[in-house]
């Protein structure tokens, strides 16, 4: 029996049903009343920055996460009901050290002179994320490859996450610690708030959650990901050791498809079979 739950997830198309596949009638009103719940902690995960979060929980009217990892694990905020988005700053104090004392604005004067990086705007930057536009038409491996090479030679340790902003046609490209990513974030809010791997579920659907979907943190891939993804992760869940941490929705739990929040429910409750009463099935099939 569990005492306390934390549940993480991504929003689009896992906890935001905008995908193509269709959603389950009263899938988000079950889980809207799982996190609600005074023993669960509901953090949202997400390459987003807190203004466009917001935006998300007004538009699509989703519960008001008690935390959220943001800007691609490079923020963690406190939220609650009171929406106060207070940044917890130990993240900064782990992350940090990565850069060698190094700011955002002294890595985007290291790679100035790289004509094929355009910086993105202002507000879509932070301390610990440089972003930028690179047309579709660049070699990714050439330019991470003189990224790591400038950076190597300034002792700064950074990842490179590549996107597409598909409706705009553009790649995108933010720099960021090496340690920031989805799930250190999520470790280290474990670590901050008391839970452990038992008490902790991360959900998601694509690959930009793979990190995280075949670490050892119990976690649910949504019965709408894409084929491809789910035989990825099922291959390096199984690769590291974790192929009992990774359950793959596919409908059928209290009737409902197993897409979007309907699928992080069956996914839970295989995990936390106690959790089931706290979204407030009785007995579901």
């Amino acid at each position: 029996m569990i005492d306390r739950l934390l549940v993480c997830t991504d929003l689009d198309r896992t906890l935001i049903p905008n995908g193509p596949e269709p959603e389950s009638a009263h899938a988000t009103g079950h889980f809207a009343q799982l996190v609600s719940h005074p023993r669960v902690d509901l953090t949202f995960v997400s390459g987003r920055h807190a203004d466009l979060i917001e935006k998300a929980i007004r538009k699509y009217r989703l519960p008001v996460p008690d935390f959220v990892i943001g800007d691609v694990g490079t923020t963690i905020y406190h939220v609650g009901d009171e929406h106060d988005w207070i940044p917890q700053t130990r993240w900064n104090d782990i992350i940090g050290p990565d850069w060698n004392g190094r700011s955002r604005s002294d890595l985007e004067t290291l790679l100035a002179d790289l004509a094929v990086l355009h910086p993105q705007e202002a507000d879509k930057q932070n301390r610990f994320k440089l972003s930028f536009y690179v047309s579709l038409h660049h070699d990714q491996e050439k330019i991470d490859e003189a990224i790591h090479t400038r950076l190597k030679e300034a002792g700064v340790h950074a990842r490179m996450i590549w996107s597409v902003d598909a409706p705009d046609g553009v790649g995108l490209l933010d720099v960021v610690p090496r340690s920031a990513s989805k799930f250190h974030a999520i470790e280290a809010l474990m670590e901050q708030q008391g839970f452990e791997y038992s008490n902790t579920v991360f959900c998601g659907d694509s690959g930009n959650d793979l990190e995280v979907l075949v670490s050892p943190v119990q976690a649910v891939l949504v019965a709408n990901a894409l084929p491809e993804i789910k035989q990825q992760a099922q291959e390096m869940a199984a690769a590291n050791g974790n192929g009992q941490q990774l359950y793959i929705a596919r409908g059928g739990f209290a009737g409902m498809n197993g897409n979007y929040s309907a699928g992080m429910l069956e996914g839970i409750a295989h995990y936390c079979p106690d959790a089931v009463a706290w979204m407030g099935f009785d007995r579901p099939d």
